[in-house]
């Protein structure tokens, strides 16, 4: 611990010429043997409910038609729920797609989105063509993790609430910086690669709702695997100005006075962000910004079960910032319906869950349901004070019913079950999605042997022989 402690001293307090150049510096010296066994525990954790939900997402039309948008590259890469294998930009780009087309995938709060999707989409084709060890693997995914939620860090949360969607935004940096690593680039290679990313990025919140979303994801994860190897090949690129140049990536995504890069630096692994605040694993396949008004109306329910019949208002509140993409009192499509909080407040009161099937097949045209809709009203806490919560609180949700009779029903949380490390979803509830997912797309009697090859991801020898489970398990 003291030599940890020394090396991380050493790389905060390095005087280095770029912001850039500085998050270089860090990934280029991170060992897999220097990381603490939290990290890695969440890393194992992190892996398999990424690969689940991808598993999941490898059948849905956004990850399907991006695929069949593309050449068809032979290559050995893994199309992750099928039996193809292609070229890895194109197996990152797929895979991408499919990690977050159920929207079921992880979130972390620094970010503002999800931050292993990007990161694992990358990351797999390029081990798999690589023969990366699990340790290498993981080794990789931590540090790409901490680049792009400490670049979020500086950044937010000016840049999630101006519209971009940072799980794509930021997210193509830490793909980039994964690579990087587990291509073995030195500092200038690793910041070569990031100045490459920072062209790259890109993502619209106003594409929420449709299949561009999950596409921002393939694209974040294929553009920051081709950026690491354009730098492995030295392609030239602003590596030392590409952030700070008056018209870079930080005034022109952010703009001047929004965003403080010594902040980030100060706090690289102090703690590692996949431990602190850690990733927050979904429980719901829709938008995280539902979650916590979905827990509590889940409450709500399981206390008193009101019949819909009963039920005269529904009034739910989340943050302004999260209300901002999820006021869709009408939604349009199974797509759309996941950020639709008014459609989840109403199928939660309805049916007392919300699962897979509730956004497949037109189920957001169920009759029950779209009779409950006029009755959901939505509003920001932050701005109309129901529930006092604390002005630094953008996670929490309050939920009142109230029936014919008069009475109101009443729930709230601060923050949505598994939102951080501090509050985690149970290893058992863990493994039950993810059989939940994978057993949609693969034979259910190999489920378990890739769950338990995932669970101890670091030991393996090589990442090939896990995708060659997945592969076999293919139905």
């Amino acid at each position: 611990m003291k030599e940890e402690a020394a090396v991380t001293a050493k790389l905060n307090g390095a005087a280095c010429s770029s912001f850039s150049r500085a998050l270089a510096t860090r990934v280029a010296a991170q060992r897999f043997s220097d990381l603490p066994a939290e990290a890695i525990k969440w890393a194992r954790m992190g892996i398999l409910d990424t690969l689940g939900v991808t598993i999941a997402g490898s059948r849905e039309p956004a990850a399907v038609l991006a695929g069949k948008a593309l050449d068809d590259n032979s290559g050995p890469c893994l199309v992750l729920g099928t039996r193809r294998r292609t070229a890895a930009l194109d197996a990152a780009l797929i895979n991408g797609a499919a990690s977050h087309a159920l929207d079921f995938d992880d979130c972390n709060n620094t970010l503002g989105g999800h931050p292993s999707a990007p990161v694992l989409s990358a990351l797999l084709p390029l081990a798999e063509q690589l023969g990366s060890s699990g340790g290498q693997f993981v080794n990789a995914y931590v540090a790409g993790f901490e680049v792009e939620c400490k670049i979020g860090m500086a950044v937010n949360l000016h840049h999630y609430t101006k519209g971009w969607h940072p799980t794509a935004t930021l997210g193509v940096f830490g793909a980039a910086a994964a690579c990087a690593r587990l291509l073995d680039l030195d500092e200038d290679g690793v910041a070569t690669a990031l100045a490459l990313a920072a062209s790259f990025s890109s993502g619209l919140k106003a594409n929420f709702g449709t299949m561009t979303k999950p596409l921002h994801v393939g694209h974040a994860a294929r553009n920051g695997l081709y950026a690491a190897r354009l730098a492995e090949r030295g392609y030239s690129v602003n590596a030392d100005g590409v952030f700070e140049h008056k018209q870079g990536f930080l005034d022109v995504f952010n703009g001047p006075g929004t965003y403080d890069t010594e902040k980030a630096l100060a706090a690289w692994a102090h703690p590692l962000d996949i431990v602190e605040p850690g990733i927050a694993i979904k429980q719901y396949p829709c938008c995280g910004a539902t979650h916590p008004a979905v827990d509590a109306m889940l409450e709500i329910v399981r206390q008193h079960r009101p019949r819909p019949v009963d039920v005269e208002r529904i009034d739910a509140a989340v943050h302004s910032r999260r209300l901002a993409h999820t006021d869709r009192p009408d939604p349009q499509s199974e797509l759309d319906a996941k950020f639709s909080l008014q459609y989840v407040m109403a199928r939660a009161l309805a049916d007392g869950h919300i699962g897979l099937a509730d956004f497949e097949n037109e189920a957001y045209l169920d009759p029950r349901i779209t009779q409950l809709l006029r009755r959901v009203h939505v509003d920001a806490y932050d701005r109309s004070g129901v529930g006092g919560f604390p002005e630094d609180n953008h996670f929490g949700g309050h939920v009142a019913v109230t029936l014919r009779d008069g009475t109101v029903l009443r729930a709230q949380v601060d923050q949505p079950l598994g939102r951080t490390s501090a509050n985690p979803l149970s290893a058992a509830s863990l493994r039950d999605k993810f059989t939940l997912c994978a057993k949609t797309v693969l034979r259910p009697d190999a489920v378990a042997a890739i769950a338990e090859k995932i669970e101890t991801v670091e030991r393996l020898e090589s990442m090939r022989t896990l995708t060659a489970l997945i592969q076999a398990a293919a139905r």
